[in-house]
């Protein structure tokens, strides 16, 4: 019989808060995090905008960080939210009667942000008519790039990092699954939780790509929105007018931990994990199946694994870019695997604040739908001013709705056509 897994502990950092109630308080009011880019000179850019998290102070969360090399925004990121979870929970580094053998870390992760002024430095010394010679690149690579800075470009540095935190010393995980990152991570940390291989896991996501070559690449995708003169009105989840999202960063950190673990040390209980799915399109990079077959099996196979019907699902927080194909191919996928229901069950779209954290943005959305169920209000879709034709479900316009949560559905769908969805219930004994 698979053992069951709970939410002990949360921690998150986002473009509208740096800490879990600052956050949810801004999402409950409709607050917008988008602005104009700061982190470097997007003057030149055809997207100028972005949700940064706005004067970071890691020693605001860790007491003494001397210890610490030069780090990426992912990390400090990552170690501001998974201390934060771990204080919440009651399971720091010095907590005594745990097995830290049995307590893992799983993360969703993207890459680190590159040296950009000294990799260009390294590219224009060692360009001759065009062309990049690369012994001169290496050698002056070699005299003037940071060692620290080019670890922190590995997506694992982060989750080495918070398992150092934690003392974890059990599994130690990081997966890149684009935008379903940290949501694969927790499903996957919840499975191992389920099956025995832990007992304890801290699991989520951090990630920033505001910086040249992240900001570059999704605009050569076209992918983002240029809605420049109107930042907080830029993410626009299932309107009519949306052009593309909302570069965002942060990072989202939960502790999972076997229920009876959990019971014989008093912890509370934000919430029961009770139903994962994965799948994949199989299909382009960019685009999602066009008549939505990968999120509608993950949709029914998270469903499957939970034991539930469509009829027991209060409120689906849905991955909702606010790009053209991605909310109509989820809405779609939404109506075809809940069928009917689907017209009743409200979904909306917290990117519509907080922009897409792209790795991180799954774990910040199962914290959102840990609160839900906690409070018994859902968040909004700001800026659907104008629901298109192909987006006809009940969204949460504008304003947050109180109402029955019990069971939430959290859908994360990435590039490359990776889904997922994860399922969490109120707990009951």
């Amino acid at each position: 019989m698979s053992r069951r897994v709970v939410v002990t502990g949360i921690g998150m950092v986002t473009p509208v808060g740096k800490n879990v109630e600052e956050t949810w308080e801004s999402l409950l009011h409709g607050r917008s995090g988008v602005g104009n880019i700061s982190l470097f000179d997007a003057s030149t850019f055809a997207t100028r905008i972005a949700a940064e998290v706005r004067d970071f102070d890691l020693t605001q969360y860790i007491d003494d960080t001397s210890a610490l090399p030069p780090l990426s925004r992912n990390s400090v990121f990552a170690l501001a939210a998974g201390q934060m979870a771990l204080n919440d929970s009651g399971l720091n580094r010095d907590t005594p009667g745990i097995d830290r053998s049995k307590f893992g870390v799983y993360f969703g992760a993207g890459e680190g942000q590159q040296d950009f002024p000294h990799f260009c430095a390294c590219v224009h010394k060692a360009t001759t008519d065009q062309d990049v010679k690369k012994d001169k690149f290496i050698s002056h690579g070699l005299s003037i790039l940071d060692r620290w800075a080019e670890s922190e470009q590995d997506p694992g540095t982060p989750t080495a990092h918070v398992a150092a935190l934690a003392g974890a010393q059990g599994p130690n995980y990081t997966c890149l699954t684009a935008c379903a990152a940290s949501s694969q991570a927790i499903g996957e940390a919840y499975e191992q939780i389920r099956r025995g291989d832990a007992d304890v896991i801290l699991s989520g996501g951090t990630h920033s790509m505001i910086h040249p070559f992240g900001v570059t690449g999704f605009i050569l995708l076209t992918a983002l929105s240029a809605s420049n003169d109107e930042p907080q009105k830029a993410s626009r989840p299932f309107d009519r007018d949306r052009n593309g999202f909302i570069l965002g960063e942060g990072a989202g950190v939960v502790v999972l931990e076997e229920l009876e673990h959990a019971k014989k040390r008093g912890a509370k209980i934000y919430g029961e994990i009770i139903g994962y799915g994965s799948t994949a399109d199989a299909f382009r990079i960019t685009d999602s199946h066009d008549e939505g077959r990968g999120a509608i099996a993950c949709l029914k196979e998270a469903m499957k694994d939970a034991g539930i019907v469509p009829e027991d699902v209060d409120y689906i927080n849905a991955h909702g870019t606010s790009t053209e194909v991605n909310d109509k191919i989820e809405t779609l996928a939404i109506k075809h695997a809940l069928g009917e229901a689907a017209y009743r069950i409200p979904v909306s779209s917290t990117k519509s604040m907080m922009g897409h954290l792209i790795a991180a943005a799954g774990a910040v959305e199962a914290i959102i739908c840990l609160l839900a169920i906690r409070d018994g209000i859902m968040p909004p879709t700001i800026n659907l001013d104008d629901p298109s034709d192909d987006c006809d479900l009940d969204y949460i316009p504008h304003k947050a709705r109180v109402g029955k949560v019990d069971v939430v559905i959290s859908n994360s769908f990435g590039f490359g056509g990776q889904n997922v969805s994860l399922i969490l219930r109120r707990y009951v004994d």
